[in-house]
């Protein structure tokens, strides 16, 4: 555990927590918030009590500081996880830096970022070369490919020599696959037992750095494999706070699929050819998983895309020889040398990788949930294995080792916590604000939770518009209504619109019409350009539009001016044909539940509520979300899905919403 922290000296009537608040938001320049204090002080409870706590803080509350203060004054070692980039680097970058300096030295500030190791440049790879399809990468490829591995090479080296992370979100411009050629994953990793460059290893340093730090911030991902997966990759700690928690159970699922594709198991078979030639009966063992190979790929012909709820022979036959095969080239490489071959490491890596894929896959428990992705452009057909649920790995391997804080601007869904709660695996039963704990048993979980609320007035500053009048949404994508209607609203604002659509091809339709009919103004479309480009220009010019899907839904900020119309063209429902989330949904009716309300509303529910807090961002903000699917308000589920949204006035008034978006882009 990391050191203890100096005592701070109380000021009458004033916690700690508060006290170092307070000092941290005057250093900062800032005003209290009610909201903001009240969430450190219940984080600061929860940490001390070893309680769970699920918060629920507003855009504008300033939650980072809410449990950074908090985990701070903590005594041992506290973990803060984040689900996307950006929120990371915003913590890293601005929100610890400034907390570090507001309150000196009274408080153990040590913080450290800690990755998986292949979001780190390998320094052995750069300067040795291993072998990949195309031989030993030490002369590099031509064209522009050689180019960007060439510029990857020279920025490593120069992060080597200042003392740089040599984290691939610093690095220069480059595409996955170039990134391939200068980083590893743990399975080809050499160890630094074995690698020349140990001592300088970006990945080693950043774990040495971690180790010594009173504060480490890392991903949900890795989180997940660390404490669910069980592969220790964070060093000791008792307390994890989880911010943007509304993803969590999305990246554990995504931590805990696994995917096999007939070019990962022949890779591994012509990889490991070279290293195990010469060991006699031994080195048939990758031509078996050659010709394993091909059973898997004609098994993957004759299969259809999409759930596999019984396996065929012929899948479950090619299944089990990957397996078979992939165990006996594992097994052929023998005990690990004591020289340090990243080739033979590497080709290793591979074919375990292969055999426990296939070895998962072959048994196909009733907890796992097995589909075919068909094949796209440059994409082959992917076999993908996914936990139906992961709210018990959750409950017995996080929640029952760690004190956990659950953060987020969207933890309530249809007026309570109870959803977001039973997902991450804590029973309302267990809860202990509410009267109705019953937290006697041995196995109980203790949890509390709170809604501080928002610094906004959402019933001044914003209207929700319900499109009641037009047709239900089609198959089809959007029909001429609701492209009439976007036409529209969009002229009202005179631009200034963000449009979060539910597929690519809605967005790019919608796009293509605004530009024919209102030239005037400059259309965006998600895909034109690298999305921090769009951002800018979106930003720049006020009659602006920018049209999108997930990625504009939940990683854009951008207020003020620049957004003062949020048009949603339907409830983001999953697809019928999701394999996960039918099965999900299959499997709570099946419990006796509701699988519609319990899988698929619960999932719209919090991607709308992200989308609509696209538009309030500020005390100052006003605008409109729009969204074109009646349903919302015409079905029975239309209330559970409002009642998870922020409390704007609403109208289905067409005519009302243009009057007042003419009236608000004029003000501006």
């Amino acid at each position: 555990m990391s050191a203890g922290l100096a005592r701070v000296q109380p000021v009458p009537d004033k916690s700690p927590v508060r006290e170092v608040l307070s000092a941290a938001v005057e250093a900062l320049g800032g005003k209290e918030r009610s909201g903001q204090v009240e969430m450190a002080e219940a984080v600061a409870r929860a940490m001390t009590e070893q309680q769970h706590l699920i918060v629920q803080a507003g855009t504008g509350t300033g939650k980072s500081l809410g449990y950074l203060v908090p985990s701070l004054l903590n005594h041992d070692r506290v973990v803060v996880a984040t689900a996307t980039l950006a929120l990371q680097h915003q913590l890293v970058e601005r929100d610890i830096p400034r907390l570090v300096e507001a309150v000196g030295d009274r408080l153990d500030t040590s913080y450290a970022v800690l990755k998986g190791r292949s979001n780190y440049a390998c320094l052995h790879r750069i300067r040795e070369g291993v072998p990949d399809d195309q031989g030993v990468l030490v002369d590099v490829p031509e064209g522009s490919m050689g180019a960007e591995v060439l510029a990857l090479r020279g920025w490593a080296e120069m992060e080597a020599e200042t003392g740089g992370t040599g984290e691939r979100d610093n690095a220069p411009r480059h595409t996955e696959r170039v990134w391939r050629q200068v980083s590893v994953n743990h399975r080809e990793c050499l160890g630094a037992a074995r690698c020349a460059f140990a001592q300088e290893c970006f990945a080693e340093r950043a774990k040495e750095k971690a180790a010594s730090s009173h504060l480490i911030v890392t991903n949900h991902s890795l989180l997940a494999i660390d404490a669910i997966e069980g592969v220790p990759m964070i060093p000791d700690y008792d307390v994890v706070v989880i911010d943007e928690a509304h993803e969590l159970v999305s990246r554990v699922t995504q931590a805990a699929t696994d995917e096999l594709t007939v070019g990962d198991v022949q890779r591994a078979a012509k990889r490991s050819q070279k290293h195990i030639a010469d060991k006699g009966a031994a080195s048939t063992a990758a031509d078996d998983l050659a010709d394993a190979a091909d059973a898997l790929a004609d098994a993957l012909a004759a299969t259809s895309p999409g759930r596999i709820e019984t396996a065929g022979e012929q899948l479950s036959d090619a299944l089990v020889l990957v397996r078979d095969a992939a165990r006996s080239l594992v097994s052929a490489f023998g005990k690990d040398e004591g020289d340090a071959d990243a080739g033979r490491t590497q080709a290793k890596g591979l074919a375990q990788e292969v055999f426990a894929t296939a070895e998962r896959m072959a048994a196909f428990k009733e907890s796992d949930v097995l589909w075919l992705n068909e094949a796209r452009e440059r994409i082959p057909a992917r076999l993908a294995v996914a936990p139906l649920q992961v709210w018990a790995q959750m409950r017995e391997r996080l929640l029952t080792e760690k004190t956990v804080v659950f953060a987020s601007a969207t933890l309530m869904l249809g007026g309570d916590f109870n959803a977001v709660a039973g997902s991450l695996g804590l029973k309302p039963s267990e809860r202990v604000d509410t009267g109705a704990g019953e937290v006697s048993a041995d196995d109980a979980l203790p949890w509390r939770a709170l809604d501080v609320g928002s610094p906004f007035d959402y019933s001044r500053q914003g209207i929700l518009y319900v499109a009641r009048h037009l047709p239900d949404p089609g198959r089809d994508g959007l029909g001429k209504a609701q492209i009439d209607e976007i036409v529209e609203l969009i002229d009202a604002a005179q631009g200034r619109t963000l449009g979060l659509f539910s597929s690519r091809r809605a967005a790019d339709a919608a796009a293509e019409a605004v530009r024919e009919r209102l030239p005037h103004l400059t259309t965006l479309a998600q895909g034109d350009a690298q999305l921090p480009e769009l951002a800018k220009q979106f930003v720049e010019d006020p009659h602006t539009n920018l049209f999108g899907t997930l990625t504009l839904w939940q990683g854009l900020d951008v207020p003020g001016d620049t957004c003062q119309l949020v048009l949603i063209d339907r409830i983001p429902f999953p697809r019928p044909d999701d394999p996960l989330m039918s099965a999900r949904s299959r499997a709570a009716d099946k419990a006796g539940g509701n699988g519609f309300m319990q899988v698929s509303a619960t999932h719209a529910a919090l991607l709308l509520a992200q989308g609509v807090g696209r538009l309030i961002r500020t005390t100052e903000d006003k605008g409109v979300v729009a969204i074109l699917d009646p349903r919302l308000a015409t079905k029975r589920y239309g209330g559970f899905l409002k009642a998870s949204l922020p409390p704007m006035w609403s109208t289905t008034d067409p005519s009302v919403v243009r009057q007042a978006l003419g009236r608000i882009a004029a003000a501006g």
